[in-house]
């Protein structure tokens, strides 16, 4: 044995002593030449007076691995899963026995000093466990309270573990349903901003009917005032006109008849003065007052004459007049017919306008209801989904709060268990080496012959 742990190297009348004390009768014989089937039944009595497992224990422990095998003769398996779980068993039992290099071949086939050696060692460790036995029996008692606990935790864990994969297939059963809102939502998105597009281009285009209507409303003001003034200019116009044309038609017969008449006595006149001046060449020598009456008769024609030629002056430029006042009529009488044309198309016009508004106010409201509706669709879908998002949320939050305390609770029992076995381990070596110092002292004050290895 290596380092500071050592046992004394019992002989054969102290081993068969301290076999038979545990109901275990062997003989001389069977210690010098050990078999297979001696050992295994020693090492099974050694390792069930410390642990308590029997041969029964490890044969329904063999039969629970049968059982979960899944082959047609699981009879087959029976020696060799008995003989692996035993001599785990025995492996470890060695070990805490502090001999570290215990295998199969001390079953099977066993030598005589190693035997003795391995059973001197079992039997010091089986001594050892007795003077412990109320400190092993908290310990075990702890173990089985550990062990419980562990059950238990891990039974919740598997239960947490359950839970999370049911909600991670749920999960994943809603990821889908998920991904195909989330399209839906993209597309709703893309068709909110094209109707968005759509509704700043027909606010813009009825912002632009507006200004073109406050336009052609200007201008049929302008038109409006125009055609006001241009009908009190006719107005005007047709009141310097006479009103009946026949009056002036026949105002302008009888002036012609007299400018005729007068012509006719102007030139009767002149004949007169012809025929006057003729007398009066000829009678120039006649009577003074009868010249003086003739010369005054004469002055008083030629007065009449200019008279005259004044009145015809005054007929033509009344003519005149006439003729331009009444092409001016016609003048205005055409361009306010143009004036009424462009008046009834621009109230035309502004009829189209004003349906075309009407028309573009009702598309952009049944545009902006629509996209209303659909807004408050998606959002009720959005705030759905959120609902349900938050709530799976918040489950899986709780499951992994869950999860986090039971790993938590685990490490900590894990941690307190280590740290129990950790003393336990520390006291048994602690109380191991006095008793190995004991034993020891006690040899050489005895004069005993104690083998280390």
């Amino acid at each position: 044995m290596s380092g500071q742990y050592w046992f004394p190297n019992m002989p054969i009348p102290e081993i068969m002593t301290a076999l038979s004390e545990w109901g275990l009768n062997v003989s001389n014989e069977q210690l010098v030449r050990p078999s297979s089937d001696f050992v295994v039944g020693v090492y099974n009595a050694c390792l069930e007076q410390v642990t308590s497992i029997s041969p029964n224990v490890l044969h329904k422990s063999t039969q629970r691995a049968l059982s979960s095998l899944d082959d047609a003769n699981p009879d087959l398996y029976n020696n060799a899963i008995s003989h692996n779980i035993m001599l785990y068993h025995l492996t470890r039992f060695a070990t805490s026995a502090r001999i570290m290099d215990f295998s199969s071949r001390d079953l099977s086939a066993p030598e005589a000093e190693r035997t003795r050696f391995i059973l001197s060692a079992f039997i010091n460790f089986v001594k050892f466990a007795e003077q412990c036995t109320t400190f092993i029996s908290n310990v075990r008692e702890k173990s089985a309270q550990v062990i419980e606990e562990r059950e238990q935790v891990i039974q919740e864990l598997s239960e947490v573990q359950h839970n999370l994969a049911v909600l991670k297939a749920q999960r994943a059963k809603d990821e889908p349903k998920c991904e195909q809102l989330k399209e839906e939502n993209a597309a709703m998105t893309t068709q909110l901003l094209a109707a968005k597009e759509v509704h700043t281009g027909l606010t813009k285009e009825i912002e632009s009917l507006k200004i073109e209507r406050a336009h052609l409303q200007a201008r049929n003001e302008t038109v409006n005032s125009e055609s006001a003034l241009l009908m009190d200019n006719n107005s005007r116009t047709r009141s310097r006109i006479v009103q009946s044309p026949e009056r002036i038609r026949r105002n302008i017969i009888t002036m012609g008849t007299t400018a005729i008449e007068d012509k006719k006595a102007v030139a009767l006149h002149e004949a007169k003065a012809r025929d006057l001046q003729a007398k009066i060449s000829a009678l120039v020598n006649i009577e003074k007052v009868t010249f003086l009456v003739v010369f005054t008769d004469v002055r008083s024609c030629i007065e009449q004459l200019q008279t005259t030629e004044k009145e015809v002056q005054l007929l033509e430029a009344s003519q005149k007049e006439l003729a331009e006042l009444k092409d001016s009529l016609e003048y205005k009488k055409v361009e306010r017919g143009e004036l009424q044309k462009k008046t009834e198309r621009v109230h035309k016009q502004l009829g189209n306008a004003q349906e075309k508004l009407e028309r573009a106010q009702r598309h952009a409201e049944e545009k902006r209801q629509a996209s209303q509706q659909t807004v408050e669709r998606l959002q009720r879908d959005y705030e759905k989904m959120d609902v349900e998002r938050r709530e799976n949320d918040k489950q899986v939050e709780e499951l992994r709060m869950e999860a986090g305390d039971i790993e938590t609770k685990m490490a900590e029992h894990l941690k307190k268990s280590e740290a129990e076995l950790n003393e336990l381990l520390a006291e048994y070596w602690k109380l191991r080496h006095e008793t190995e110092v004991y034993m020891e002292t006690l040899a050489n004050k005895l004069n005993m012959n104690v083998s280390s290895d």
